[in-house]
């Protein structure tokens, strides 16, 4: 019995660190953790994060490559390639900061290239609207859902709203 606790513990025990980037704190997300800035390639990327969604072409010649990790995820991941192909910079775009920038007039593809993919679109015909939804974590903890409404005809982002996360 002594011997099966003990593997039982050291197996737990490489779990919890396998579970944790190079400074300890807990990987967001499986991948990430596998880059490193200024030194990973684009094939690195692919093998980590697999195929992007989305690859946005930047005006300096770099390119985004975007991972939305919804429905059920809490997070999208930016990552910046150089024009040599090697990783600039990596962000995650579902955060209070980035809502913040969200502000009426602005249009779907701003609001895509700031936030990254939806996870669910609903039109509104009586209210003459159609809103995008993300899932994200508040406080990190608590999951919310935040919302941006555009105006159907236009395209054009009327407000923004919180909601929170309905299970079942």
């Amino acid at each position: 019995m002594k011997n099966f606790l003990q593997a039982l513990s050291g197996l737990l025990c490489s779990l919890l660190v396998f579970g944790c980037n190079q400074h300890g704190q807990p990987i967001e997300d499986f991948g990430i953790e596998k880059l490193t800035k200024g030194v990973s390639t684009e094939a690195d990327v692919r093998a980590a994060m697999g195929e992007p969604d989305t690859i946005w072409e930047e005006g300096d010649g770099a390119r985004t490559f975007e991972y939305p990790k919804g429905p059920s995820g809490h997070r999208t991941w930016m990552i910046t390639l150089d024009t040599h192909g090697t990783v600039r910079d990596w962000r995650q775009t579902l955060t209070p900061e980035n809502f913040a920038r969200i502000h009426s007039g602005m249009s779907k593809d701003e609001v895509r290239r700031l936030l990254g993919k939806p996870r669910g679109s609903v039109d509104f015909p009586l209210k003459n609207e159609t809103v995008w939804d993300w899932r994200y974590l508040e406080s990190g903890s608590t999951e919310k859902i935040f919302n941006v409404h555009f105006d159907r005809h236009s395209g054009r982002v009327t407000g923004t709203s919180v909601s929170d996360e309905l299970m079942g």
